[in-house]
């Protein structure tokens, strides 16, 4: 009985590792789509700041799912989900090349997600008014005494997931842990998928990151966030703390120096590069590749293997 069609090709990794001209070369390689998998990179307002591909990148293969959503929209796993399932209608036959960094998102694509309802937008708006001005340490107490399993998921200096936990319990009367059961399974849930996870040298990836950074004030980066900073977006919007962002726009207050809004862009990064490594490797499945891409030509790699 031949072996079931590759359904698509994931290309995961750290930071500055590579990932986009590995999936643009596979997709041209195979007449496939570059599918973003980066919740960063879903933003129009920050194409450079973000590292989308250029205009000329995308206008070589087709891109789908990049820049399409609004600062403004506190989009989520679970849109994205639903994004990617219409988005395989409409590719029909053509290879999915779905690259980034967000873990969630390649979870979502497969083992699907524990559905959470919408938050209305006055529900939202009310308990962050509320909330407004006190330590993120007093609200997860508050949390844990509606929600004791939720609050001992979350650190309690982790604004934006408490106050997330704290909307579910407004909106819904249940606290957050309740919604944590069975998954609903990804659209891609069961199909035949290669996946690699590209581990480059730390050291020349840190490098990298720290080189990328400042190229990326050079061409417009600090421009994008003045921008940004004024639309007056709430603060706890996952666009305004994309890296580099609160940094940025410390030094735009005039509350630090642009070398420090740098060195602390650089920093956060390096750290995110770090947790991805960690969160890869202990969350997802055995069976991604990881492979370095300074030691294997990856596309060549993924090329002979999806042919098989």
């Amino acid at each position: 009985m031949p072996a079931e069609r590759l359904a698509a090709i994931f290309i995961a990794g750290p930071t500055a590792s590579g990932k986009s001209a590995l999936a643009t070369a596979l997709a041209r390689r195979h007449d496939g789509v570059v599918v973003n998998t980066d919740s960063m990179q879903v933003y129009a307002d920050l194409r450079t700041l973000t590292a989308r591909p250029t205009a000329e990148e995308e206008a070589s293969v087709p891109h789908r799912l990049y820049g399409h959503v609004d600062g403004a929209v506190n989009y989520s796993a679970g849109q994205f989900a639903r994004d990617v399932t219409a988005l395989l209608i409409d590719l029909r036959d053509r290879m999915p090349v779905f690259v980034g960094g967000t873990g969630l998102y390649f979870r979502a694509l497969e083992e699907g997600l524990s559905e959470i309802p919408p938050i209305p937008d006055a529900v939202r708006t009310s308990v962050r008014t509320r909330c407004e001005g006190r330590a993120t340490e007093d609200l997860h107490s508050e949390l844990a005494a509606h929600d004791p399993m939720g609050a001992a998921l979350v650190r309690p200096s982790d604004r934006a997931r408490v106050m997330r936990a704290l909307e579910v319990h407004s909106a819904t009367g249940r606290p957050i842990a309740e919604f944590r059961g069975e998954p609903v399974p990804g659209p891609l849930a069961g199909r035949r998928l290669r996946k690699v996870f590209l581990a480059p040298d730390r050291e020349r990836l840190r490098r990298r990151i720290d080189d990328r950074f400042r190229k990326m004030l050079r061409e417009g980066a600090l421009d994008e966030v003045a921008r940004l900073r004024g639309r007056g977006l709430d603060p706890l919007l996952p666009i305004m703390r994309a890296h580099g962002v609160p940094g940025l726009i410390a030094h735009l207050d005039g509350a630090i120096s642009l070398e420090d809004a740098i060195i602390r862009g650089q920093n956060d990064t390096r750290r995110y590069a770090k947790r991805q490594f960690t969160w890869f490797r202990h969350q997802m499945g055995t069976e991604w590749l990881w492979l370095d891409p300074e030691e294997v030509d990856v596309a060549e790699h993924l090329s002979g293997r999806a042919a098989q």
